[in-house]
């Protein structure tokens, strides 16, 4: 299989991934949690994943160039 098949591949599972994590009901579980240190968890969830994502993002293309 080509490499950047295989890319496009692991980026669209990426993606799928961080819909589920981030629209599906599972981000109403953290709301009812309260706060941490003055932060409500929710908010803490979704830029956790949204970094997340950005670094596996980075971390799969920067690895697909070699």
């Amino acid at each position: 299989m080509p490499r950047s098949t295989l890319l496009r591949q692991r980026l669209l599972t990426l993606f799928l991934a961080a819909m589920l994590l981030l629209f599906s009901p599972l981000v109403l579980q953290f709301e009812a949690f309260g706060r941490w240190l003055g932060i409500p968890i929710l908010l803490i969830y979704i830029f956790a994943v949204w970094a997340g994502v950005i670094a596996l993002a980075a971390w799969l293309v920067s690895r697909g160039a070699d």
